[in-house]
């Protein structure tokens, strides 16, 4: 269901040369995968018979039992459809290989020989094998040649495989151990093709620093590859002559570890993760170079399994509740303190470019408009330029808090800006006059009207003043178009537009821990981070309705629109990976499991899908701002969608 297939990375315990009891251990653990909902399982490089068998690879018995332990593992399998991968040597063509063997319904789909031989200090697979690079490059017309295996007939030599009728979206790629650690290693070629699953069988041995290195490698070509990279390696029982082993076990995901073994283990190992083949296949049409590479002739080489069965639940996957903020503290604060970079680079080269006199931005208290104006103050000072040339405005109207005007002003106040304040409620009323509005009606005229005479204002005054309006909308809003068409919607220059609000919640947070790195007066600094922190504890509100009884947040935006965590969360599984309003539901169940429940997942949903589609007009012609991450909706760069498409199919 939705594109998720369960892979599992084994490594067995086994008896260096012993091929009968290294066959017993592949079928246990083959079968505990089967039963943990695996549908292809990756057994180590030359598990067989061992990796350290060295001279006895020259050995007429062992080659045969080899085979005869293949089919053995092929017949305990007949009647399941999970693919399993094992090592073997074997002789093709008059040469010995260091092949795959891939097994499927006690058939031999197809063998891969291993490319590139290490032929160096403790290794010398030279002496033993030959490499496969020229088979792999195929036969006549392009078709993968074809090998008479003993016991299973002809079959196909090949890298790459397609999987017939379920599954179908599932195209898988093969390497051997060294193959992934050369220059130029095969599954670069093979993801271009259309393979979006690499496995590897490996037997690195264990040196001071491997482990680092490997783990580094697997991750970053899963990422170079946008692919799922499936790695197995021999572990501590092979032979101790020269070499120890691990048994590193690794499936990767673009770039992303999603399970891995402690090393050394003396007993059988297994890990499971539930891979996104969909979200790969649809990252792929939008990111990356795949579609300038002509891979019909990988198409002709291939083999093809029979359906893979696709997960209808998920295990041995984390989903992020928050994927736009880190879970990692260090990462998270790493990510902040680049953003806030980011954002004050871009605001101070636009300064520069426009010789603009002052930044004017418009303070209400909330988390927004408090980001904007700390990137702002840095800005200045980067380009060494006095606060009191920060003209903040503050505008009260008929819904504003004493909270959140309290904490503006004093803001204002300890960051040394200039500040004025402005009561927009006469000027409001005088409109309502004029247009015949019952100020008595709290309809969304009653709110515009506030908006757009703020904005009126901050531009005035910026024109007057000889500066620019900076922006203090954020991502979450763009997408949702919460905001006032031609008034908080508009800007010179918008700081944050592409910051989501659970991300803008962890900026500002990151900067009230670190007052005392912006500002050099240290009770400034912290009576700066006791506001910065009053302020995220502050309900999310435009303000534009009237206060409650107790002078206290009457309109929350989250009991609007549905929380903002539920909404970034659609926004990044709809804007970077093309999910559908089914999946996001089922990662958002899966994600949130406990914490809200489905008729609140579902809402939010609806909610999301409605207005993205139906305010892209405001989003269209949005200002300029500098892009953070991944993910941005500006009508210049990332985003181009039609103001008047249909969400129909959507709901």
């Amino acid at each position: 269901m939705f594109g998720f297939y369960r892979f599992a990375s084994v490594c067995p315990t086994l008896k260096v040369a012993d091929t009968a009891y290294n066959t017993a251990e592949i079928i246990r653990c083959a079968r505990e995968a089967i039963d943990g909902g695996a549908v292809f399982v990756v057994f180590p490089e030359l598990c067989i018979t061992g990796y350290t068998c060295s001279d006895l690879f020259h050995q007429e018995l062992l080659l045969k039992k080899s085979l005869e332990s293949l089919s053995e593992i092929a017949k305990a399998f007949a009647d399941s459809d999970t693919v399993i991968a094992v090592g073997l040597p074997l002789r093709m063509f008059g040469c010995l290989y260091n092949c795959a063997a891939f097994v499927q319904k006690g058939k031999l789909v197809a063998v891969t020989p291993k490319i590139h031989l290490p032929n160096q200090r403790e290794f010398y697979e030279k002496r033993h094998f030959s490499s496969g690079r020229d088979l792999l490059r195929g036969g006549a017309a392009g078709t993968a040649p074809i090998c008479r295996v003993e016991g299973f007939g002809d079959v196909p030599v090949t890298n790459f495989f397609t999987v017939n009728g379920e599954g179908s979206e599932v195209r898988v790629g093969v390497e051997l151990c060294e193959d992934l650690w050369t220059p130029v290693p095969p599954s670069g070629e093979l993801a271009l093709a259309g393979a979006n699953v690499i496995v590897n069988l490996s037997a690195s041995d264990a040196l001071v620093g491997k482990g680092d290195y490997r783990r580094n490698l697997v991750m970053n070509q899963s990422a170079r590859c946008m692919a799922a990279y499936v790695y197995a390696s021999a572990g501590v029982h092979e032979s101790t002559t020269d070499m120890v082993f691990s048994g590193h076990l690794m499936i990767a995901e673009n770039g992303t570890m999603l399970a891995e073994t402690k090393n050394y283990s003396r007993e059988s190992e297994i890990i499971y993760a539930d891979i996104d083949v969909e979200r790969l296949n649809m990252q792929r049409l939008s990111e990356g170079s795949f579609q300038d590479f002509d891979s019909r002739e990988f198409y002709a080489c291939a083999a093809s399994f029979d359906g893979l069965r696709s997960m209808e639940s998920l295990k041995y996957r984390f989903v992020a509740p928050t994927p736009f903020v880190p879970g990692n503290a260090e990462t998270r604060d790493q990510n902040c303190k680049e953003i806030f970079n980011i954002q004050c680079a871009g605001l101070a080269k636009r300064i520069e470019a426009s010789h603009t006199k002052r930044a004017v931005v418009g303070l209400s208290g909330g988390l927004d408009s408090t980001l904007a104006l700390l990137v702002i103050s840095e800005t200045f000072k980067l380009l060494k330029r006095p606060a009191s040339e920060i003209l903040v405005l503050t505008m009260p109207g008929f819904g504003t808090t004493k909270r959140t005007k309290n904490n503006a002003v004093t803001m204002a106040e300890l960051l040394g800006v200039e500040l004025r304040t402005i009561d927009i409620q006469k000027a409001c009323m005088q409109h309502f006059a004029d247009i015949g509005h019952d100020p008595n009606t709290l309809n969304v005229t009653y709110e515009n009207v506030q908006a757009r005479e703020r904005t009126q204002i901050l531009m005035d005054i910026a024109n007057k003043e000889g500066g620019i309006v900076v922006g203090t909308g954020d991502l979450s809003e763009i997408a949702l178009g919460w905001s006032t068409y031609n008034a908080d919607h508009m800007s010179m220059y918008a700081v944050n537009c592409d910051i989501p609000k659970t991300l803008v919640r962890h900026v500002v947070g990151w900067y009230a821990e670190r007052a005392r790195n912006f500002i050099a007066d240290e009770k400034t600094a912290d009576e700066l981070s006791l506001v910065l922190r009053d302020i995220l504890d502050t309900p999310v509100s435009p303000e534009l309705l009237p206060a409650d009884a107790n002078g206290q947040i009457a309109q929350k935006t989250e009991s609007i629109l549905g929380s903002y965590e539920i909404h970034d969360f659609y926004l990044y599984h709809f804007a970077k990976y093309g999910a559908t309003p089914q999946k996001m539901l089922f990662l958002a169940k899966y994600a949130f499991a406990g914490k809200y429940s489905d008729e609140e997942l579902e809402k939010a949903l609806a909610v999301f899908v409605r207005r993205f589609f139906t305010q892209q007009f405001k989003r269209s012609c949005i200002p300029d701002g500098p892009k953070v991450g991944t993910i941005s909706l500006s009508p210049r760069a990332d985003w181009r969608m039609p103001s008047d498409s249909s969400f129909g199919d959507w709901l």
